[in-house]
Order: C-alpha cells, then sequence, then structure tokens
C-alpha cells in the first residue's frame, strides 16, 4: 500500500474521532434541506417588574414553558426572589450567547466567551480545540441561524445558592473539517446542517452579576 494512501487512511481516522468527540460535546447534526444581543444578561435599561393580577397566570413564564410544569413553578419562584428577571429577555441572551459560543469553539478562539463558560466547559472545548491542531485540522463554520430555543427544565439549588436553566438549542449551520493541506475531510461548504445542543446555563442566586455561565453540553 503506499505511503499516500496510509497517510490519507491516517488522516480520515483521526478526522473521523475527532468528529464523533465533537458531537459527544456539541450535539448532534442532521442533514436539512433549505425551505444577533448580548450574551445572557439582564439590560438595566430595559429592566421590567412583572405585575400579575392575583391568581392570573405570568405569561412571561406560561409563553415559554408549560403551565404547572415543574419549570413554570421554579421560574416564578425565581421571579419572586429576582422580580427584575425575564423569561424573554433570558431566551434572547441565551439563543446570542449559544451563537457566539459555538462560532468561537468551531472557529477554535475561546478568549472572547471565556466569561461566560464554566472552567470545566472551557477545559473540555480546549482539549477538542488543541487536539485538532495537533492533528493538522481546521474547521471552516457559518451560523446560518437559529430554528429553535426551548426552555426544558429549571432547577434551584438551595443547598448550593444556585439557578440552573436547561435549554435546547436547533441551529442551522455549514461546516466543513480541513486538514493540513486543505483537502475536505469532513462535510461540504455548500450543504446546510442542522446543529441540536441541550446547553445548560446557571448562576448564583440573587447575584447581582446578571450574567450567566455555560455549565453543561449535550445532545
Amino acid at each position: 500500500m503506499g505511503s499516500s494512501l496510509v497517510s490519507l487512511l491516517v488522516l480520515a481516522g483521526i478526522a473521523v474521532f475527532l468528529v464523533l468527540r465533537l458531537r459527544n460535546i456539541l450535539g448532534t447534526r442532521d442533514g436539512y434541506e433549505q425551505p444577533r444581543v448580548d450574551p445572557i444578561a439582564t439590560n438595566d435599561t430595559v429592566k421590567r417588574k412583572f405585575e400579575v393580577i392575583e391568581g392570573g397566570p405570568d405569561h412571561d413564564i406560561i409563553d415559554n414553558v408549560p403551565e404547572n410544569s415543574r419549570a413554570a413553578e421554579n421560574l416564578m419562584t425565581l421571579k419572586r426572589a429576582e422580580p427584575d428577571f425575564s423569561v424573554a429577555e433570558f431566551l434572547t441572551g441565551a439563543s446570542a450567547a449559544y451563537e457566539m459560543i459555538l462560532m468561537a469553539f468551531e472557529n477554535g478562539d475561546l478568549s472572547n466567551v471565556s466569561d461566560f463558560i464554566s472552567d470545566d466547559v472551557e477545559e473540555a472545548f480546549q482539549s477538542v480545540i488543541d487536539s485538532r491542531k495537533e492533528a493538522g485540522l481546521t474547521v471552516e463554520a457559518q451560523f446560518i441561524g437559529l430554528h429553535e430555543s426551548q426552555i426544558i427544565d429549571v432547577e434551584l439549588d438551595e443547598a448550593a445558592n444556585e439557578e440552573e436553566i436547561k435549554l435546547r438549542f436547533v441551529s442551522e449551520i455549514t461546516s466543513v473539517v480541513r486538514d493540513a493541506a486543505g483537502a475536505i475531510v469532513e462535510g461540504d461548504p455548500n450543504k446546510i446542517k442542522r446543529q441540536k445542543d441541550i446547553w445548560s446555563f446557571a448562576r448564583e442566586m440573587g447575584s447581582n452579576d446578571p450574567n450567566w455561565q455555560l455549565v453543561a453540553t449535550g445532545a
């Protein structure tokens, strides 16, 4: 077997390993046929308190999570403790943060988003970035748009004094992996992929710091 063929097989094997590892961290990508706002923070200039008629529903909550669900009940508790908290504004910030962090990872530079990710998540992301570099692989990605951002759970940990919100994101991106010679070993720059992720953001309960951090990722 020629040395060039062996080299190609080795690169292909490395690429497959890294792509599988990336999927374990960031989620899944499916083929998709075709048919931005600061990261998560409460904007002081638009803060408002929600005046809910006694006994009536808070549409800021029930428009975003099922009524009477655990998420709804915990969001109500959170809003009683932090009257300026807005579910709608949180979702807007989370969506912007998702795009920023995802693209920072794909581009191999976390410096601009390190304040918005926990140490554990940053370490996991950086490990994949370093592995790509060592293998001579680069990623070219473009964020096409966000198809869905949905709260799927809310957890209040009084013992740890922490609030955590889990969301599902579905976005459309284009992404290719190239080897050191520039040849594509994974992906298609002209094919839109649907990226699915479940991310959890957390912060200290009642904190004066409005920023949330990404603390967990998955599919």
